[in-house]
């Protein structure tokens, strides 16, 4: 059996595993990352920790798992590190995709025509050079996966995959170089970013690692859970974590530009080989596992597992509603004004009337993501993959594939991303093909739908009620565009 070794870095945890050729993911270590909030909207991690636990988790699941003959990492996307490249240490905090301490920087480059959103790399770099005190020339600009990498092959490759660079704002359209404008209106020097290259290709051997396997796949966490999930050719996912992220793929259908549809999606890039760009579109949930949390927080559920029972208690919600909208509302609205609430309470709601609304509002949501995707592209799927914490509620996904109106298949690897960085990484090898991993698909249990068009048609209409009254809470949030 032929292994892969893949390295997933997310927003609060590491994980390393191997990955075979049957997509089977085995030899699981894992640590939390500390996370750091030290002002309102600052979210920071130390890149020398993630340095540290990646290879310490690597070397553990190397040893409990024998030979690897490829590496592929994951990551979550956008975080920012700058870093001296004499000495490989980071300048400063490693400023998290959620950070918000440049909203204002991003507002005021409306006014010079440059969209860029707080949640991308551009600006965060920019932070980071202006804090460091130093000339941008003498440091460099890295997202996780151009971390690891640096680190992986102790300095001799610094790369950056189209999946992640065309999340940053950095780059151009076409995904083949850095946008020159950018980077002059941002004061940041050329010199400092990394070689874009392909997701896959061998981007040279982890000689930190026993045997200096062939770093062959580098990838964005959302494009790996959609391959992990064998939607390679075809096929759209949505993983259910803290928000909700969608992905479908789209081919090879290059978009104008980089900017937001009008139907709330976003163009990426999947992935790229052989300089071949593999787009999709993309939406996403603010708040989804984060409001089954919070009924935690609340004393409603003792734990997060509860609140499938709990919602089973009952038949119905009894007219309640839940808008799931803690930081406004994303795809397709994209009202940062907006705020959640619960809609229709009355005397005789019961603790498991709340539960079960609050299950149903993010499922709403999860379709409402459906619905923008394919509208944007044009197509119906015959089939919704799913993964993150949330795909092992059956209640919930169940009323996922009720509101969808399609079958929602829930993957048998909880975390796809793994699985995906793995696979991709013995594709970009030679030792699978595309073909194959569109085969390995073997969900943990599938969800038809249980509604008819009528009745589904009533339940989406009284959830776009709820919705409309969510909108706008803070109007001065919600006159606030990315």
């Amino acid at each position: 059996m032929v292994n892969a070794l893949a390295i997933d870095v997310g927003s609060s945890s590491i994980r390393t595993a191997i990955v075979n050729e049957r997509g089977v993911v085995s030899h699981v270590h894992q640590r939390p990352l500390h996370v750091a909030t030290p002002s309102p909207g600052f979210v920071e991690l130390d890149a020398e920790e993630i340095t540290h636990s990646a290879l310490e988790l690597a070397a553990a699941t190397l040893r409990a798992g024998g030979e690897c003959v490829c590496v592929g990492v994951t990551n979550q996307r956008a975080t920012t590190i700058v870093f001296d490249p004499a000495t490989g240490v980071a300048v400063g905090p490693a400023l998290s995709w959620q950070d918000l301490r440049t909203v204002i920087d991003c507002l005021v480059l409306q006014g010079e025509g440059l969209q860029l959103a707080p949640n991308q790399s551009a600006t965060k770099a920019r932070w980071l050079v202006e804090h460091a005190a130093r000339p941008s020339r003498e440091l460099r600009f890295a997202t996780i996966e151009t971390w690891l990498v640096w680190h992986l092959t102790r300095g001799a490759s610094f790369v950056s995959d189209r999946s992640n660079a065309g999340v940053s704002g950095l780059v151009n359209t076409t995904l083949d170089g850095w946008d020159e404008r950018t980077l002059s209106l941002l004061a940041i020097d050329p010199v400092m970013l990394p070689e874009l290259v392909d997701t896959m290709c061998n981007v040279g051997p982890a000689s930190a690692l026993a045997g200096a396997p062939p770093i062959t796949a580098i990838v964005g966490d959302q494009s790996a859970s959609l391959f992990g999930q064998s939607c390679v050719r075809a096929g759209a996912k949505i993983t259910f974590g803290t928000g909700a992220m969608l992905d479908l793929v789209h081919g090879d259908h290059s978009p104008p530009t980089l900017a937001r549809y009008p139907s709330g999606c976003y163009p990426v890039a999947l992935r790229s080989r052989e300089g071949v760009i593999t787009w999709g579109v993309e939406g996403i949930v603010f708040s989804a596992g984060s409001c089954v949390e919070w009924l935690v927080d609340l004393g409603l559920l003792s734990e997060v597992s509860d609140s499938e029972r709990v919602a089973e208690s009952v038949g119905d919600t009894a007219g309640v509603s839940f808008v799931p909208a803690f930081s406004g509302l994303g795809t397709p609205e994209w009202d940062f004004g907006a705020r959640g609430g619960f809609f229709g309470l009355t005397r005789g709601t019961t603790r498991a009337h709340l539960v079960r609304a609050v299950l149903e509002g993010i499922a709403h949501r999860g379709a409402d993501l459906l619905e923008a995707a394919q509208g944007e592209v044009g197509t119906s799927l015959d089939e919704l993959h799913v993964d993150g914490g949330m795909s092992v509620n059956r209640f919930f996904v169940q009323r996922l594939a009720d509101f969808s109106g399609h079958v929602v298949s829930v993957s048998s690897e909880r975390e796809a991303t793994t699985r995906g960085a793995g696979l991709m990484a013995l594709v970009s090898a030679g030792h699978l093909t595309l073909e194959d991993v569109e085969t390995l698909w073997s969900p943990a249990f599938v969800a038809t739908p249980s509604l008819d068009q009528r009745e589904r048609a009533v339940a989406r209409d009284a959830w776009r009620s709820s919705l409309a009254k969510s909108r706008r809470t803070i109007p001065e949030l919600s006159d606030v565009s990315f």
